[in-house]
């Protein structure tokens, strides 16, 4: 399985960067191969005048088309998700994220901007296909600190939630083995090969 994180802040030092390096770590720790793309990844020209047909625009739609799972982090403004991860989400394909399983990951000044993920980057993603959109986790810019020396330090409550999301990202990633063995099982009694 592929897993593709997607930073839509234009600082490799933010708050929603940090919550989506937690979480790749985490799946990473897993057996999980991880993969990169974000807003700084793309040319500004490209992103301001929509360039769909870019060389780095190609190179995101391969790279989510080779994803299973897509992690997407954004900072949330004036109550809606960052407008450079809507113009990376636009140079997507229509149907992209199809079949995927998709973790929204943001942050914001005040809980206020809580129903960001729900009213406005979730109905983006569903349009792109995503129908299988894990409940987000969010985190006010409290919550999500630097100390001195770089380290990123995550509430305890914050941290509970994104591990339990990365938690449901692997249990739609393993493989559906519970109903055969319940099938195989149910044969073996009705045939009488249990002698139950």
């Amino acid at each position: 399985m592929s897993i593709l994180t997607l930073a839509g802040s234009p600082s490799s030092r933010s708050r929603s960067s940090a919550l989506l390096r937690h979480a790749a770590e985490r799946l990473s720790q897993r057996g999980q191969v991880i993969r990169e793309a974000g807003l700084r990844d793309i040319p500004a020209e490209d992103l301001i005048e929509g360039r769909y047909t870019s060389l780095a625009a190609a190179n995101l739609r391969r790279r989510v088309e080779a994803a299973d799972v897509l992690l997407v982090s954004t900072p949330v403004y004036k109550a809606s998700f960052s407008g450079g991860l809507k113009a990376v989400l636009d140079l997507l394909d229509e149907r992209s994220l199809a079949d995927k399983i998709v973790l929204p990951i943001a942050t914001g000044g005040s809980p206020a901007h809580l129903l960001a993920l729900e009213y406005s980057l979730k109905p983006v993603l569903s349009a792109l296909g995503a129908r299988h959109i894990l409940a987000g986790v969010y985190a006010t810019d409290k919550q999500v600190h630097f100390s001195e020396d770089g380290q990123t330090l995550i509430d305890e409550d914050v941290r509970l939630r994104l591990d339990e999301a990365v938690d449901r990202v692997v249990l739609h990633l393993a493989p559906a083995k519970a109903p055969q063995e319940a099938i195989d099982l149910g044969r073996l009694v009705a045939g009488g090969q249990l002698g139950i």
